[in-house]
């Protein structure tokens, strides 16, 4: 490995170019910026707190243990995102003369862990917010975690009989519990269900809409949607109410149109045809008194303020005020009063509260060394790369660069023959890079860059080596092409001059990141910088973030490689600055095995016996046995992912 030298740093670089390069304002703001000391900060109270140095804090947390990846959750980001959205709809409902209120609801299967709900629970007890379940394991979470007095109760997702007793019987807690009929099979069992009980449930439908969403989730909504009732549905559910007696407690209609609604122009078209239905369902005599616009509030995740499907083209407020001007137009034009509004906002309540920090490993980059020089003996592809290189300028950087490459698919080509040795293939590659390095100098210089030198970042790109399993901590980054804002936490206010894509520690192919956020665009490598090494060699720490990725990630992360969960760990501002509210310890070697059905015991024992067995035959001594039982054990205790 060449060890590199000293950055060749730029001395105008700012902490603000930082900023402008990763986007940081547009996707950070108001929680994340750079501070003059090159370090990310977070402000989990958004614009009304104190500000922690992301960099400092990470260091003061392994020095208690707690290794790399970690999960750094803060729970005051939770509270200042519940804050924003309630204030944004009281404003509305103040704007529009809104006779309803809101109540807001968190899905539980946008993050189930335990301290996150149980946060929510409390954050949220002021403004009467409530939880949605999509299932039996979500709703047996909802009903033991929430208490508040009028918090709504939203039962979702595929319903049996165990499901609707359960549902119904919690309203005798006192649970505002609301069971939404989304399957025509559903109509007929949640009325058996409270015959059998003697007991009246309130109930909601969702209404299939055929407004349809954008981006990958714009199938949530249409004519093939997996969820919902067609108008045909609608009508035959409100008949088959009635001859039970139950149309009185049809209270609440819920749509549903995207996990991610980048533009807002979508939700006011879905939000005109709900109110229709709503109102046709009061006109039908259903005792409707709440209106669920679903989930579907967006992200900025690349920071553009576009309708991007990474991004969005409008705000919290924009989104409230739409939400009540177009539900009131609706009400009051079929002189109707205007229901409760609830939203299901679990990304844009849970996406901003964690950061996932991790490290890197090692740097696999272009060698940037000078060739040899090539003689008149050596082969004409060898010299005709040779002149190339040592003839390139500003003048014939286009027409060198596709000659180099012309050059070098030759010499592949020419090997595969058998025309050139292994050692003149190494030779002409050497070229080739060293001709690359200095296209890319000359091209630094240029004002316009043609298009096909566009992709030399990309050629160029060194391979940063994560310790993080892409399966595990991000799954939608590999499923869906998610993007999410990555950059160093420290050294932003050094130019990154190194351009990198980023593989992480499973044996898969597709374990790598080599899509980032752009500006309305995604690019395929991202600026770092140039690793450093100490006396001996040994890269000194680069911590990279992974930020935004509170939602979803977490529950669907797979043990790929047996790679578990991370560290995690909440931290709540306090007085002296911060402290530390809950640990939880990632998963250990023996956790992970026991999830594929692996004994710790087992497994020892069958060593120890090949121990013995090595021991009889001569290939092992005693000392080397002890040693190899004594550091199997101590793994099946440790981490999943490398130590320092």
């Amino acid at each position: 490995m060449t060890v590199p030298t000293a950055d060749p740093v730029g001395t105008a670089w700012t902490i603000e170019d930082s900023e402008q390069l990763y986007r940081v304002p547009g996707w950070g703001d108001p929680y994340f910026s750079i501070n003059s000391a090159g370090h990310l900060t977070v402000s989990p109270q958004g614009d009304r707190g104190s500000i922690l140095d992301l960099y400092e804090l990470v260091q003061s947390l392994r020095q208690r243990s707690l290794n790399l990846p970690l999960l750094i959750r803060f729970p005051d980001i939770l509270e200042d995102r519940i804050d924003r959205l309630n204030s944004a709809f009281k404003k509305a409902i103040g704007r529009y003369n809104y006779k309803g209120t809101y109540r807001g609801v968190f899905p539980v299967k946008c993050n189930q862990q335990r301290h996150l709900v149980e946060s929510y629970v409390k954050f949220a007890d002021r403004y009467h917010f409530g939880l949605e379940a999509g299932s039996k394991p979500e709703l047996m979470i909802a009903m033991a975690a929430l208490n508040a007095p009028g918090a709504l109760l939203i039962c979702n997702g595929y319903k049996d009989s165990e499901y609707l007793e359960k549902a119904i019987l919690a309203r005798r807690l006192g649970k505002n519990c609301i069971i939404v009929l989304e399957q025509m099979e559903e109509v007929s069992e949640v009325i058996a269900v409270s015959q059998r009980l003697g007991l009246r449930p309130v109930l909601g439908v969702r209404a299939k809409l055929s407004t349809k969403g954008e981006g990958r989730w714009g199938i949530s909504a249409g004519d093939r949607a997996k969820f919902g009732l067609t108008a045909v549905e609608i009508i035959r559910a409100v008949e088959m109410l009635r001859e039970a007696g139950l149309l009185s407690e049809l209270q609440l209609l819920h749509f549903h149109i995207g996990s991610q609604i980048s533009s807002i122009k979508v939700l006011k078209d879905a939000l005109r045809e709900a109110g229709r239905v709503y109102v046709e369902l009061a006109q039908l005599g259903a005792d409707m008194k709440y209106l669920d616009v679903g989930g579907g509030l967006a992200v900025d995740y690349d920071g553009s303020k576009s309708n991007f499907y990474a991004s969005k083209n409008y705000n919290i407020q924009n989104y409230a005020n739409d939400v009540v001007a177009e539900i009131k137009d609706c009400c009051e034009a079929a002189k109707l009063p205007v229901p409760t509004l609830i939203s299901e906002s679990g990304r844009a309540l849970a996406s901003h509260q964690s950061v996932l920090i991790f490290d890197v490993l090692s740097v696999s980059q272009v060698p940037r060394v000078t060739p040899a020089k090539v003689g008149p003996e050596d082969p004409p592809l060898l010299r005709n790369l040779s002149e190339t290189y040592e003839g390139l300028s500003l003048e014939n950087v286009l027409e060198a660069y596709n000659d180099v490459t012309h050059f070098k698919e030759q010499a592949v080509s020419t090997f595969n023959l058998g025309y050139l040795s292994l050692k003149d293939r190494a030779r002409a590659e050497q070229i080739y890079w060293a001709a690359l390095w200095k296209i890319r100098d000359l091209v630094k210089q240029l004002e316009h860059v043609p298009d096909d030198l566009e992709e030399l970042d990309q050629v160029m790109s060194s391979i940063y080596y994560m310790n993080l399993s892409l399966f595990q901590s991000a799954p939608d980054m590999w499923a869906i092409d998610q993007l999410f804002p990555i950059l160093p936490i420290h050294r932003l206010d050094e130019e990154p001059v190194e351009r990198g894509t980023l593989a992480d520690l499973t044996c898969d192919s597709d374990g790598k990141i080599d899509r980032f956020i752009d500006l309305r665009d995604v690019k395929s490598v991202l600026e770092l910088h140039t690793p450093r090494y100490d006396q001996q060699g040994e890269m000194e720490p680069y911590f990279l973030g992974m930020f935004l990725a509170g939602a979803y990630q977490e529950i669907m992360g797979n043990l790929h490689n047996l790679f578990g969960d991370t560290n995690a760990v909440h931290i709540r501002l306090s007085q002296q600055g911060y402290h530390i509210e809950h640990v939880v310890k990632g998963d250990t070697i023996q956790e992970v095995l026991g999830y594929v059905q692996y004994g710790a015991a087992d497994l020892v024992e069958s060593v120890r016996i090949q121990t013995e067995e090595a021991l009889e035959k001569g290939l092992i001594t005693l000392q080397e046995s002890q040693l190899l039982l004594q550091s199997y054990e101590r793994s099946l205790a440790s981490y999943t992912y490398l130590s320092p």
